[in-house]
């Protein structure tokens, strides 16, 4: 019976450290916008673009990426659906670009928009294990579809039509 209760949730799993565990999401977003300030290049048409798409153009009009982004850090607390709004904003800007993605902003942004995607994209990889090959991030039960994490973000944040392809494991 001892060994029936690991495969629960919640039960007998290893402990760790979770202090650092928290819904505010600030910092990153704030690292997100700071992405987007190397993007743009600081150019006003692919700032003022960026800042509509990650809808923070009212909150912060007339104001600079760096400068966002140090209020954004400073400020209030942040939940993961702005975190999402300026990561997709922030895809959307690089396009084919890399973008240097931190693992734990890549994967609660997958983890939000997994539960978020339209029903058809969701019928995809609703019954599977979605595995970042670059982040070190994975969820979901059933056959595993990896792919980097960014090609995972396309997919499920409606980027991108590929969705990431089940592993022969």
């Amino acid at each position: 019976m001892a060994d029936l209760s690991r495969h629960l949730p919640l039960s007998n799993r290893p402990r760790g450290d979770e202090s650092g565990v928290t819904g505010d999401r600030r910092h990153q977003l704030a690292e997100v916008v700071r992405q987007a300030h190397l993007l743009t290049g600081g150019a006003p048409d692919a700032v003022q673009r960026f800042l509509l798409d990650a809808r923070l153009d009212g909150e912060f009009h007339g104001r600079t990426l760096p400068e966002i982004a140090d209020a954004l850090d400073a400020g209030a607390r942040r939940g993961i659906r702005p975190l999402t709004e300026a990561l997709t904003a922030l895809l959307r800007l690089a396009g084919p670009r890399e973008v240097a993605l931190d693992p734990l902003t890549s994967g609660a942004v997958a983890l939000y928009a997994v539960t978020r995607t339209p029903r058809d994209r969701r019928a995809v990889v609703g019954a599977n294990t979605l595995h970042a090959t670059d982040a070190g991030w994975e969820f979901g039960h059933g056959p595993v579809r990896e792919a980097p994490a960014r090609q995972i973000l396309d997919f499920l944040l409606g980027l991108g039509d590929v969705p990431p392809p089940l592993s022969p494991r």
